[in-house]
């Protein structure tokens, strides 16, 4: 039977997610509605994406007895209480990244999705990614040695979009774009914390974060650093370096399709899209749509891929980065 989708919020990436599930054969993936702020938008959104139901609020998307798992596709400061709506209202998430603002939200959804026995998972897309599951495999048979250093800068001009430099709106360098290579940082390190983490960074007028600089360290003298930058345009790679060799994810590090290990390259071709999409390589949504699916078969509540305490643990250290950086945004000071 396929997995039945709702899709809250009918925005540039809740186009792209559903345009990837399209790439996923019918019988699996479903969307059946889609609600939006306003009526005519969600109206909109399901006939272009021939969606059955549309509905102008969330809550009647929440009530929907005919879904199995709902996409958030809102903007970060909304996360938090769009997540509880459906978790409350005993739907499965899955939820945009960053799953909340900080921690103490994080923790909230969390807590919500265990307390009503329902599956949540950040939708950090870049972890289900072929590339990704390469990566974990290479590491695991050991085929780097013991992995001393990992580095990813993820860098482009978003300067005239109002999402990322107003601060009510979630803005900032850090939580919408640093999140990328941070997160590889912890998958490659397996979710360890890190015992030091450094970070500089400079700030706009409006107080959110342009570009930061992040060194982490880790147990037996291992290290990682990042730079973000919603200033200026980055090379957009990451290197992964062992004692007996080297990964390189080439441009783009967020949603590869290309893998260089020891200077051997290999193609990871994806999905073609039935419609334009907004953002780069965004039929790789796919994948952690599947990974959404097989997790409701097995009666999953959380991924092992991507966890709670994975969610949890960049949280955390986003939390550090931003108060060593300066940026304080109102849901830090509830």
């Amino acid at each position: 039977m396929a997995t039945r989708w709702g899709i809250c919020s009918a925005g540039k990436i809740s186009h792209d997610f559903t345009v990837a599930l399209k790439t996923l054969p019918a019988e699996d993936h479903q969307v059946v509605a889609v609600a939006a702020r306003k009526l005519e938008d969600a109206q909109e959104f399901a006939n272009k994406h021939g969606i059955p139901r549309s509905y102008g609020s969330y809550e009647e998307l929440a009530t929907d007895p005919n879904i199995d798992v709902v996409y958030i596709g809102v903007i970060h400061p909304y996360h938090l209480k769009t997540c509880l709506l459906f978790t409350n209202a005993k739907k499965n998430v899955l939820c945009e990244k960053p799953l909340a603002m900080n921690t103490r939200e994080v923790k909230e959804i969390l807590d919500s999705a265990k307390k009503n026995n329902v599956f949540l998972m950040e939708a950090v897309w870049t972890r289900f990614f072929p590339v990704s599951v390469e990566i974990r495999r290479l590491l695991a048979h050991g085929e780097l040695g013991e992995v001393k250093m990992v580095r990813s800068e993820f860098g482009v001009s978003m300067m005239d979009v109002p999402r990322a430099t107003q601060k009510e709106l979630g803005g900032g360098a850090l939580l919408d774009i640093g999140i990328y290579c941070l997160q590889l940082v912890c998958m490659v390190y397996n979710g360890e914390k890190p015992e030091s983490i450094q970070a500089t960074g400079v700030c706009l007028e409006t107080g959110v974060d342009e570009a930061v600089i992040v060194s982490l360290k880790f147990s037996k003298n291992r290290m990682a650093t990042f730079t973000c930058s919603m200033g200026v345009q980055l090379p957009n790679e990451a290197i992964i370096a062992g004692t007996k060799g080297t990964i390189k994810v080439p441009f783009p590090m967020w949603c590869p399709t290309s893998l260089v290990v020891n200077g051997k390259e290999t193609q990871f071709p994806l999905a073609e899209p039935s419609l334009p999409l907004n953002f780069l390589n965004s039929t790789g949504m796919r994948y952690e749509a599947e990974e959404v699916r097989q997790c409701l078969l097995k009666g999953l509540q959380e991924s092992a891929v991507m966890s709670h305490a994975d969610s949890l643990l960049l949280a955390e250290v986003e939390d550090e980065i931003r108060r060593q950086v300066g940026v304080v945004y109102s849901q830090d000071c509830q």
